[in-house]
């Protein structure tokens, strides 16, 4: 096969990869740009399998890369969402407490909120019935105005076709096999070379940033997310409700999530996966895969910097229907077994695991140099920041190139 030949070859086609892509190709506009997409069409892993949920920003220490990105993100697609008349649904989200001792971390949001300039508001218990009737909460809850809903897939169908408009090339079924120098990599689909590659390939950014000599600390963790969806009228809750989180933890805990044509689901679990794409059942089965997974699970078993043996056993009890719906009973009130029926599909978190330290990154991680780029953490709020997280890397990459 022929060499295909570009300026700049970003490695996956998920919203990151696209996003990067067409901003790439804003900023050079007689450059060619491409995206590599091993399945048959883009967007059918993290990004069109996530919750969809725009969040609002007040989680993250201000010092953060998704402080950042988070509340611009916000504000940029839901103007682009209105803009091209795609899904969203401004319900907003209430994050309400349990008891006493957790008071204090609505402080500690708050403050977090202040710092990153995010929209936030402090209320009564009697204030939270009147925007959701059906929330329990002790004393105090939050309210978040701009946490929103959008339909990921139909946005990135909608940011496709704007790369296409824009010039970006496309090419499907072309899956990254090995470099075989400097910037050449062999694919399933011939051989690709570029003046810069931007690896954005989510659950094998590791694997392929190892590649070009990065990642050397760094492996994905893979774990499954599951929602139970409701079968009660749409409307049956109007706003999104958070427990209070586990701020030493990435994972936000079982809460109920509005959707963009307003359904209810509860969730997600956060389950240890085995494979990197185990989506369901032994489909994706991969033997290198589950043995150097249970190996990296055993070690954290025995040591790790965030009680990896606690959070297996309590993500893992949630595959069952009565604990994830007897959780969900503490954030609201008339929930009934009888209308969590159906599960959702599963999506997996590429979660980036530091080695060295034994303990998940918590924030965007990226490395690089004057030849490619590999984006090695985008989790959870990863769509939000999509756009000025693609500014940021472009960013990066004008710099690597300069100091070259």
């Amino acid at each position: 096969m022929s060499t295909n030949i570009f300026d700049f070859l970003v490695i996956g086609g998920g919203v990151i990869g696209i996003s990067i892509a067409r901003e790439l190709k804003s900023r050079n506009q007689d450059c060619s740009v491409c995206i590599l997409e091993k399945e048959n069409q883009f967007g059918l892993h993290a990004s069109g399998r996530n919750s969809g949920v725009l969040h609002a920003g007040f989680y993250y220490t201000a010092n953060s890369l998704k402080a950042r990105f988070t509340k611009e993100g916000n504000q940029r697609l839901t103007e682009y969402c209105e803009a091209k008349n795609l899904a969203l649904k401004k319900c907003g989200k209430l994050v309400v407490v349990q008891n006493e001792s957790e008071l204090v971390w609505l402080d500690e949001l708050m403050l977090r909120a202040k710092n990153n300039g995010v929209p936030l508001e402090l209320i009564t218990d009697e204030e939270s019935l009147t925007i959701e009737p059906r929330a329990k909460t002790y004393q105090k809850a939050l309210f978040s105005p701009t946490t929103a809903s959008i339909n990921p897939t139909e946005l990135v169908k909608s940011l496709l076709l704007d790369a296409i408009q824009e010039g970006v090339q496309l090419k499907t079924n072309t899956q990254y096999i090995h470099r075989s120098c400097k910037n050449s990599i062999k694919t399933s689909n011939g051989t690709f070379e570029a003046k810069y590659i931007i690896n954005a390939a989510g659950l094998y950014a590791d694997k392929i940033g190892r590649d070009f000599n990065f990642s050397k600390d760094y492996r994905i963790l893979p774990f499954k997310g599951l929602y139970l969806y409701s079968n009660e009228p749409q409307g049956a809750l109007k706003t999104h409700i958070y427990p209070v989180p586990d701020l030493t933890n990435p994972f936000l805990g079982v809460h109920f999530t509005i959707t963009s044509d307003g359904r209810t689901k509860i969730g997600p679990t956060a389950i240890p996966a085995f494979w990197r794409e185990q989506y369901k059942g032994w489909n994706n089965f991969n033997i290198p895969e589950l043995t150097e997974i249970i190996l990296r699970q055993a070690g954290l078993f025995l040591s790790s910097n965030f009680d990896f043996k606690a959070l297996a056993f309590r993500e893992l009890k949630k595959y069952s229907k009565p604990l994830l719906v007897s959780l969900a009973t503490k954030l609201a009130k008339g929930v009934n077994i009888k209308h969590y029926r159906q599960w959702g599909q599963a999506g997996i978190r590429a979660q980036l695991l530091n080695i060295r330290k034994k303990e998940l990154e918590m924030d965007f991680v990226l490395e690089g140099d004057k030849q490619s780029m590999h984006i090695l953490n985008a989790v959870s709020p990863g769509l939000t920041c999509a756009l000025p997280f693609a500014d940021y890397v472009c960013d990066q990459i004008e710099g690597k190139i300069k100091e070259g």
